[in-house]
């Protein structure tokens, strides 16, 4: 019985002192943090916000178009005729010219953008990597007008030179789509190498303990477990080039044209929609209310692509510890 006693004093003891010493646990107010979580909570409803809007400006306007008896659904995207003055409605002659020039676009950053990734997070040392990043990334900072005339003046010549003035227009959706891929490489290559750069060290370690290669780790080991981050890179790359309006403007050319001969001129959905956003049409017209139109279906096509995007990274994502 006194055992027992002393027991339960030395833990009544414990306890008092254990009170004594304990923090304050309890939730202490912290006004900057709940100012920045407000300010935090107003950016992302804004950004909800624009987002509504835009598609509520975009969805109301295109009713103007798509709510006239002249406009069928079907006719809209399975025609290849596309003259809303005249009451011809065939919007496959801009989708075909955005898919050739994207296409294009890809050729060149897709490839050249995972090398350009791998080099510089598997091969180039702190000092080469804090001097090229910067002057890569450079390229994104170029207007893209600049780039446009650039195709225009620049590559145009090029490929005429390669392929001969009499196969090569001087606006065409060859020379706008490689332009394009060079504007484009560095978001690719950034995010692609922020992928292979969250591969952890222990990976590269255990394939160069079992007498792999730099090359072999790199290709074997490190971009198949960043596949998730590469495929959102190229998803984003795809989903710019679709957008891209300037460079198509000034170098693919101004006419709609169902064609494909990269070497002949054609207009992009974003190059229709800068030609006629220029003044000269007037409002609640077919081809007033046909960029709209446009315009929804740029959004649909980017929100697919996103989905895409997420789906493919959920699926090859690679979690570690």
């Amino acid at each position: 019985m006194e055992v027992k006693m002393a027991k339960v004093q030395v833990l009544n003891a414990n306890t008092r002192q254990s009170e004594l010493i304990r923090p304050d646990l309890a939730k202490r107010p912290r006004p900057t943090e709940q100012i920045i979580q407000a300010i935090l909570l107003a950016c992302g409803a804004i950004s909800i916000l624009t987002t509504l809007g835009i598609i509520y400006e975009l969805g109301k306007e295109a009713w103007l178009f798509f709510g006239s008896p002249e406009v069928d659904l079907i006719e809209f995207f399975t025609t290849t005729q596309w003259q809303p003055s005249i009451g011809l409605f065939g919007v496959l002659p801009l989708v075909n010219a955005t898919l050739m020039t994207s296409f294009f676009a890809m050729l060149i950053a897709l490839p050249f953008g995972l090398m350009t990734a791998v080099f510089l997070s598997e091969y180039a040392s702190p000092q080469m990597r804090g001097i090229l990043k910067p002057i890569l990334e450079i390229l994104a900072g170029v207007p893209t007008v600049v780039y446009g005339y650039f195709a225009l003046t620049f590559m145009t010549p090029l490929l005429k030179s390669i392929f001969g003035d009499a196969h090569v227009n001087i606006y065409n959706t060859l020379s706008a789509g490689l332009v394009m891929g060079v504007m484009i490489l560095p978001t690719v290559s950034s995010m692609s190498e922020d992928a292979l750069n969250a591969v952890p060290r222990s990976l590269r370690e255990g394939a160069y303990g079992l007498g792999a290669t730099r090359f072999e780790t790199a290709m074997q080991i490190v971009v198949p477990a960043a596949l998730s981050g590469i495929v959102a890179a190229f998803i984003l790359g795809i989903a710019r080039a679709v957008g891209e309006t300037m460079i198509v403007a000034l170098a693919a050319g101004a006419g709609p044209n169902f064609t494909f001969n990269p070497f002949q001129s054609a207009e992009t959905m974003t190059g229709y929609i800068a030609r006629i956003s220029g003044g000269d049409v007037a409002y609640d017209t077919p081809d007033y209310n046909s960029i709209f139109a446009i315009g929804l279906l740029l959004f649909l096509v980017t929100l697919v692509l996103n989905i895409i995007s997420r789906r493919l990274v959920r699926r090859f994502r690679e979690v570690y510890e």
